[in-house]
């Protein structure tokens, strides 16, 4: 099995339909204005090993391994916060999101000798049997610094049964991110929206896009969930996302720079 954190799903990453242009217009994002292929990979620890062990093994070890592959233009981990784990398991431990100048550079990175370090090091620490990988196209909704030590929110994102996905992201963008705006807390807010092309590959992904805000604190963040602006964009949801579990899934993280 390939690495799912380097797009080690070559049916649907190499393929033209894939491909498509997002732009990373913030300086935030440390590649103000570039056009980049992005990918994010949504992982979980390998049976058996504490939060803490998988977190530090991931931000040390592995970060090392990763760096030498070839094009690789930021890459960030984002790790979930412990006290999230209070109440038990989380559906997903971390994403890691990675950004290269386009596909030319993602074969380049999967068939450098190199990437076979990677794969074998991501077994020492990864359940790669669930991992799900994302190639994205980012909208940047909300301007803004991240904040030093933000909070970055994460929410997994599935379209509403019976709307089409161009319908879904279109009135993802254009209605509901202008609605979220208003919610003074959030300092940032990124929509990272599945590139069509991956529904073209006869399997759709298990996530339709991720929702990512920052905010300066949790409790700026718990703040913000009761503004009338919160309120109003929650009851918005329902109009284009499948809200049949009660609640979308997400996973409260801090963000850890390894390739800026």
């Amino acid at each position: 099995m390939r690495s799912a954190v380097f797009l080690a799903s070559a049916s649907m990453a190499l393929s033209s339909s894939a491909v498509g242009a997002g732009r990373i217009g913030d300086p935030a994002s440390g590649l103000s204005g570039a056009t980049m292929l992005k990918a994010i990979t949504i992982i979980k620890r390998k049976a058996g090993m504490s939060v803490e062990a998988f977190q530090h093994y991931w931000r040390t070890t592995h970060a090392e391994v990763v760096k030498p592959l070839p094009d690789i233009r930021r890459y960030v981990q984002s790790h979930a916060l412990l006290g999230g784990y209070r109440k038990g398991e989380l559906p997903h431990d971390g994403i890691a999101e990675i950004w290269v100048d386009d596909m030319a550079a993602l074969r380049a990175m999967s068939n450098s000798p190199h990437y076979a370090h990677v794969v074998a090091d991501e077994a020492r620490f990864i359940d790669r049997a669930s991992m799900v990988l994302l190639l994205v196209e980012d909208h940047v909704i909300k301007h803004g610094a991240i904040p030093a030590d933000a909070v970055k929110n994460i929410e997994f994102v599935s379209h509403r049964p019976g709307m089409a996905i161009e319908d879904f992201q279109r009135y993802w963008r254009e209605v509901h991110g202008p609605l979220a705006t208003h919610i003074t807390q959030i300092r940032r807010y990124v929509q990272s929206h599945v590139r069509l092309g991956a529904y073209k590959a006869g399997k759709p992904p298990k996530y339709d896009g991720c929702a990512l805000t920052w905010f300066e604190s949790v409790a700026a963040m718990r703040d913000s969930a009761r503004s009338p602006a919160y309120a109003r964009t929650r009851d918005d949801e329902a109009n284009f996302l499948d809200t049949a579990g009660g609640h979308l899934p997400f996973i409260i993280t801090r963000e850890h720079v390894i390739v800026a």
